[in-house]
Order: structure tokens, then sequence, then C-alpha cells
């Protein structure tokens, strides 16, 4: 077993996985919760699976990560315009921003590299491929397993329909791509997308919702059509008690256990 597939089953290794998201500074810059990157980095429970963020911050949070169980650290390898709402740019488009190599010396178990498509150009979409492929092989040649994240182009703009469509299509292409992982968005019937991915599919939390309640049945809603774990941000951080919080999730995405019960354990 190589290294790829031993960090791979360690990620996996409770059936489903739980990924706290805090790169969210490197599109929004400081957002209520993630002020102070270190502080956030306390506030995750070690039972978690891994911690999402961008690569500059890695040598800052890294005691978020001492010990052989700590969380896995999943480092984001590319940006891409598609995240950056508050400036309005509607290109989607995607650079390569951070080597492997670089970011596994500074720690990095596992690689995340995003993709968009039906960006209104096709060289565009070429190129955002051409980005992802390149940061995928490079990742697979070091023993380096890639989530790859679908994020489609003006999703807020979407109906439900349309939105799972593209998510659909786009899952599977970061799965034909050789992606050994999924983030995607949470659609109307999510089980399509899960059913017809190869790789696990791990559902996103997004915006933040009203209620932990909200959080969690959403968490408890992927899992059942067919998630291989959830990632969540906000609604993991952005809470009065984030570390109850994600023992919650843990409980509800990898035990089974009703969002209702978790809410109350």
């Amino acid at each position: 077993m190589d290294g790829r597939e031993l960090r791979l089953k360690r990620l996996f290794g409770g059936g489903r996985a739980v990924i706290i998201a805090v790169d969210h500074g490197l599109f929004d810059g400081p957002i209520a919760g993630m002020e102070d990157l270190p502080e956030t980095a306390r506030k995750v429970n070690p039972v978690v699976d891994g911690v999402l963020l961008a690569p500059g911050m890695l040598r800052h949070c890294a005691e978020a990560f001492v010990g052989p169980r700590g969380p896995l650290v999943v480092v984001r390898l590319n940006w891409n315009t598609v995240y950056c709402f508050h400036w309005g740019y509607r290109e989607a488009q995607s650079v390569y921003s951070y080597g492997v190599e670089e970011a596994l010396r500074e720690g990095m178990d596992i690689a995340l590299v995003s993709l968009t498509l039906q960006t209104g150009s096709e060289e565009r979409d070429a190129r955002n491929v051409e980005v992802f492929s390149q940061l995928t092989t490079e990742a697979h040649r070091l023993g380096i397993p890639v989530i790859g994240e679908y994020f489609p182009t003006g999703h807020t703009e979407m109906t439900s329909t349309e939105l799972h469509e593209d998510v659909r299509i786009g899952s599977r292409i970061v799965a034909e791509l050789g992606a050994d992982a999924i983030k995607t968005f949470y659609t109307e019937d999510f089980a399509a997308v899960t059913g017809t991915c190869p790789v696990p599919v791990l559902g996103l939390g997004a915006e933040k919702l009203p209620t932990e309640l909200d959080a969690l049945k959403l968490a408890e809603a992927e899992t059942k059509a067919g998630a291989g774990g959830v990632v969540f941000g906000r609604n993991a951080l952005q809470v009065p008690n984030p570390q109850a919080f994600q023992a919650a999730l843990c409980a509800v995405v990898r035990d089974g256990v009703a969002a209702e019960d978790a809410r109350l354990a």
C-alpha cells in the first residue's frame, strides 16, 4: 500500500470523513470567526478527520496537527476567481497558486484542487482543466491523494434543477480526471451525484445556516444520499461552541446518529 492509499485509508477510516474548512481567507480575507486563524485552528476538535486550509497558513496553525492522531492536513493548491463574490468576478479563472512539492514540505497530507466549467469561454474551461490535471498528476506522482472540488460557475443564479445537473456532470468529470474524492454542493437529487461517481463525494456546508440543527440536518441528508462525508466551514466554526458542534457533526456523519439526537448529546 503506497502513501496515497494510506492517506485515503486514514481519511475515510471511520467510513465517512469530516473535514473542517478554514481556507476562507484565501478569497474573503478575515471573516467572522476566522480573524485570527491560529486561534480558529485551536477550535477544531481533534476528532475530525481533516482540516482544509490555504498553503501559506499551514505554518501558522501547525499545533492543530500535532500528534499521530491529529487531523490530516488538506491544502488548497489553486486559486480561482469564482470564489471572489465580493469583487463581482464572473469568469471563473483558475490559476496554479502553490507547488505540490512545496506544500508537501510544509506538511500537506492531502491536496485539494478545484475545477470550474461552463465559464462562458471554451479556452478558459480548457485552461481550468489543464490546471486541475497538472496539479493532480503532480500530487499523485508524489503519493498525495487529491480531493477534487467541483464548484459551479454562477451557482447563486441557478435553479435547483440547473444546479443539480451542473454538479452531476461536473463531479463525474472531476472523477474522470483522476480525483480520489470530490467536494461539491448538495443538490435536490444528491444520490444521483454520489451514485455516478466511483470515488467518495463530500457534501459542502456552504453558506451559514440559521441554526446548528439546520447544519446537522444538512449533514444527515447528505450522508443519507450516499455522501462519503462532509466539508463544513462557517457552520462548524461560527457557532458558540465549535468543538461541541464538530463532535455532534462526527456523530451524524460517521455513526449515523439522527441530527436531533446529536444536537442533544
